[in-house]
């Protein structure tokens, strides 16, 4: 593994973790009424979108990153549409 690489996965781990907390907090709490419903949406596609750049380009860190950032984003965005 290269030193490029290494730094990828450290910064898809730091901005990947922290989604965490407000998923955690959203599942718990179901409480969405701070959370924009367009901007979840459009970032939720972006990372979608990020995703699919990751996967054929092929870049691992981006890939993973995005997968769990777009399963944080994806179940705080299926909370808004339920909880409004």
């Amino acid at each position: 593994m290269s030193y490029i690489e290494i730094i990828g996965f450290m910064a898809a781990f730091s901005t990947t973790v922290s989604f965490l907390p407000q998923a955690v907090k959203t599942i718990r709490t179901k409480d969405t009424s701070g959370i924009s419903l367009s901007m979840y949406v459009v970032f939720t596609v972006g990372t979608f979108l990020w995703l699919m750049y990751g996967i054929m380009y092929p870049s691992l860190p981006v890939a993973v990153a995005n997968a769990i950032t777009f399963l944080f984003a994806g179940v705080i965005l299926v909370y808004k549409l339920r909880y409004k």
